[in-house]
């Protein structure tokens, strides 16, 4: 494996958006889309939560945002927004480009150590776009939402008898590295252009890519 911090990793975990594709900013586009009506400065707080809290799901995000933008969170309107939400970022998500070197890297270390993939993107969502641009395969086990990232690391190390000081989680954000944390899993970051934030707060070590 030819980055520095994967060598006598035995177990990775990834996150998808921002570490697989470069899709995040897909997301955001849609979020700020899906509340344009509700004036600008809504937009840019919506915004600014969003890119803090990119490892959030969006059944999380979507009653925050509902409230600030003056309606009633009920289950009716989060799924109607959902819905509009899902089909408006799967196919932005699938045409996205890839985090340089991942897809290089998931063809050529495939099979030496186990993939696994934790999400906040819904389960059936991830599977479909997982199939869809053909890397599902590499991965031993695919966890999306609702489950959380910390609950489905906590679940594949019990399941897989996995030695949490010989992984790592590959994230972007600060639930990638929570979730990382409260298993004991060291955490590497993805570094980009929308996780400054991120980067400022965090100590740990970081990537641009996976070249």
């Amino acid at each position: 494996m030819p980055l520095k911090w994967f060598q006598n990793i035995d177990t990775i975990f990834f996150d998808f958006d921002g570490v697989i594709k470069d899709s995040v900013e897909v997301k955001t586009g849609a979020y700020e889309q899906l509340f344009a009506s509700f004036g600008s400065d809504v937009v840019k707080k919506i915004r600014r939560h969003h890119e803090i809290n990119g490892g959030m799901s969006r059944f999380n995000k979507l009653p925050i945002y509902l409230k600030w933008s003056g309606q009633d969170p009920t289950q009716e309107l989060i799924k109607d927004y959902t819905l509009r939400f899902s089909t408006m970022v799967k196919h932005k998500v699938i045409k996205s480009q890839w985090v340089p070197g991942v897809l290089e890297y998931l063809e050529e270390n495939y099979g030496k150590c186990p993939f696994f993939l934790v999400t906040a993107t819904p389960q059936s969502e991830i599977e479909e776009i997982l199939s869809l641009i053909n890397i599902k395969h590499f991965f031993t086990k695919v966890i999306g939402s609702p489950t959380t990232k910390d609950e489905a690391i906590k679940m594949l190390l019990n399941e897989f008898s996995l030695i949490p000081e010989s992984s790592i989680m590959i994230g972007d954000s600060f639930s990638d590295f929570n979730a990382a944390k409260t298993n004991g899993v060291p955490f590497v970051l993805r570094r980009t252009n929308m996780n400054r934030t991120v980067q400022n707060q965090l100590d740990c070590p970081r990537i641009e890519n996976f070249l």
